[in-house]
């Protein structure tokens, strides 16, 4: 089996875990399951339930919502991080248009994580913080 710290230089590219080092990461990386889904497979599914998280290793997905192409993401990408927080519903869908490789993050595992390293909440905070700062200042100037 391949050591699951291939998968940090992935995750330091998530912008909710944009505040954690990479021994943080390490613990987020070994929580998380490697997954290889064929061309076609849907991760998500609009207003379905959210209970975990997807960061693509490989591969290209659709991101849709109500039916609305919105984007194309690959390598790097995180689908769905805010289920780790708050168990929503989805808010758009995501299918594979390619072969991809995902390391999939369960909200169960990762709230355990966050309860055995009770630091990780106030750096998960500040990156919440940065990104709603970001989205004002796009909306508002």
């Amino acid at each position: 089996m391949v050591s699951k710290r291939i998968y940090v230089d992935h995750l330091t590219k998530v912008d909710l875990f944009s505040e954690f080092s990479r021994k943080d990461l390490e613990k987020v990386a070994a929580a998380g399951v490697h997954m290889s889904f064929p061309a076609g497979t849907v991760l998500i599914h609009q207003d379905g339930l959210a209970l975990e998280a997807f960061v693509v290793l490989s591969g290209e997905v659709q991101i849709k919502r109500n039916g609305r192409n919105l984007r194309t993401v690959g390598q790097g990408a995180v689908l769905g991080e805010l289920s780790l927080l708050d168990h929503g519903t989805r808010t758009a869908s995501a299918t594979c248009i390619t072969d991809c490789d995902v390391l999939v993050l369960s909200a169960g595992q990762f709230g355990g994580l966050i309860e055995q390293t009770p630091a990780l909440t106030h750096k998960l905070l500040t990156s919440l913080a940065r990104r709603v700062r970001d989205l004002d200042a796009k909306s508002y100037g």
